[in-house]
This record gives structure tokens, sequence and C-alpha cells, in this order.
């Protein structure tokens, strides 16, 4: 399997140690599993979330790789290939 040709999308981020979706706060929504952005660094709901805010934002940025932001989870989601991201 070849390397994700979208990793150069990953910048320095600070992630937030809130761990809550920042969208589900705001709309008081509920949330199952975080994920954070490679790009900019915003954590939102996955898509077994009732909201999805996470892949909203890849629509709406096109930022395409995603970390799990569940404590003890090391893997990357890239939105463009539909797969695990290899690094």
């Amino acid at each position: 399997m070849a390397l994700c040709s979208h990793l150069e999308a990953i910048t320095e981020i600070k992630v937030s140690s809130d761990h809550v979706c920042e969208e589900c706060i705001k709309h008081h929504g509920k949330w199952l599993h975080l994920r954070t952005c490679q790009t900019c660094g915003v954590t939102l709901c996955c898509d077994d979330s009732p909201s999805k805010h996470m892949t909203q934002h890849f629509h709406e940025t096109d930022h395409p790789v995603v970390a799990s932001a569940e404590p003890e989870e090391r893997w990357l989601w890239c939105y463009k290939d539909g797969e695990v991201a290899e690094y």
C-alpha cells in the first residue's frame, strides 16, 4: 500500500485538551468519538455521532486528514482516499 498523498496537508497543530466537539457544544448535541483535523487542529465529532461534524468540516474546508482524538488511539483517516492514511 502506498503512502497517503495527502499527508503533506498535515501541519503542526495544538490539540485541545477539552475532549469535546466544539460544534455539538454550540448546538447542544451529543457525540460518540472525536477526531482532530490535521490541517487546522479543530476537534469535532465522528461519523458515528448524530451530526458528523468532522465530515462537514472536511466538505467545507477540504482539509483531508484527521486523527483520532480518543485516548490511546493513534491513527489517521484520509477523507480523499477514503481509508486509513499510512505514514
